[in-house]
C-alpha cells in the first residue's frame, strides 16, 4: 500500500489497480473539486453504494471528504474500516450495513454532495429503483458517479476467447449474460444506462467507456514491458469519452448532477 497522503493531498495510484480504476478515479475526482468550489467548502459529503472494502471512499477520504459506504457486507465492511485506519482516515469513513433497495433505513434523503453507485445496479433486483434511492440521497445539483457492467465488453471477451456461441446469447439476452454459469446477473448499453440516469433525475454530463483494453492485455506483457502500463492508461484516458468505443468497454461510467 502507498503512504497515507496529508488531508487534502491527491492520492498516490497503486500501479496495477489504476488500470480498472484509473479513468473513474480521475473524472470522479475532477467532478468532486468542482462541487466543493461551487458548494464554497472543502470538506463534502459523499455516499459510496456498494462501496465494499473501500477501494474508492478510503482515497476520496484523503482528499478530506467524510464518505459514508453502504455495503450489505459485514466482511466487506470490516476490510473497509481495518484499511480506513491503516490509510490515517479513520474519522473521515463510516461503514453501515444495508443496500440501495433500503436505504434510507442507514442514511438520509438530500443528505449528500455525491453518491458513488459502482458495481451495484447489475446485482440489485430493479435497478430504476435503486438508482432512484441513489438520487434520492443528493442534494440538489449533486454529482452521481454511476458505474456498471457493459454489455459489449461482455461479448467481445467471450468472442476473443473463442466462446462464439455464449458471445451471441450475450447480445441476444435482455439482461447481457452469456449463459447460466455467468457470475454478472446484468449488464448494460450506453443508452440503457445514460436512460435510467435521466429517469431518476440526473442531468447526464458525460459518459466513459472504462477497461476497454485493459481487460484484453496479457497481464505479462503489462507488468514486464517498460512503459507498457503508463502508456495503457494513457490510452483508455485518450479513448474513454469517444462514444465508438463505448460499445465494446467492459464497464460503462456516467456522470451527472441531480435536478434542482
Amino acid at each position: 500500500m502507498p503512504d497515507p497522503s496529508p488531508r487534502g493531498a491527491t492520492p498516490p495510484r497503486p500501479p496495477r489497480a489504476s488500470l480498472r480504476t484509473s479513468v473513474v478515479w480521475e473524472v470522479l475526482r475532477d467532478a468532486l473539486d468542482r462541487r466543493a468550489e461551487a458548494t464554497g467548502g472543502e470538506t463534502l459529503d459523499i455516499l459510496d453504494t456498494g462501496g465494499g472494502s473501500g477501494s474508492f471512499a478510503v482515497p476520496v477520504a484523503q482528499l478530506g471528504h467524510r464518505v459514508t459506504v453502504v455495503d450489505p457486507s459485514p466482511n466487506a465492511l470490516f476490510a473497509l474500516e481495518r484499511r480506513a485506519a491503516e490509510a490515517s482516515v479513520a474519522d473521515r469513513v463510516r461503514g453501515v450495513q444495508g443496500d440501495v433497495h433500503g436505504l434510507f433505513d442507514v442514511v438520509e434523503r438530500d443528505g449528500f454532495d455525491a453518491v458513488l453507485c459502482h458495481g451495484v445496479l447489475e446485482y440489485v433486483d430493479d435497478p430504476a429503483e435503486g438508482l432512484r434511492n441513489v438520487v434520492a440521497a443528493l442534494r440538489p445539483t449533486g454529482v452521481l458517479s454511476l458505474l456498471a457492467a457493459g454489455l459489449g465488453g461482455a461479448v467481445l471477451a467471450r468472442a476473443l476467447a473463442g466462446h462464439f456461441t455464449e458471445a451471441r446469447q450475450a447480445l441476444a439476452d435482455p439482461a447481457g449474460r452469456w449463459g447460466d454459469a455467468d457470475p454478472v446477473p446484468r449488464r448494460f448499453t450506453a443508452e440503457q444506462l445514460t436512460g435510467l440516469a435521466s429517469d431518476a433525475g440526473v442531468d447526464v454530463g458525460a459518459v466513459h467507456g472504462v477497461r476497454v483494453f485493459a481487460d484484453l492485455v496479457p497481464g505479462a506483457l503489462v507488468d514486464t514491458e517498460p512503459g507498457a502500463l503508463d502508456a495503457l492508461l494513457r490510452l483508455e484516458a485518450a479513448v474513454a469519452e469517444l462514444p465508438a468505443f463505448h460499445s465494446v468497454a467492459t464497464q460503462l461510467h456516467v456522470l451527472g448532477v441531480k435536478h434542482r
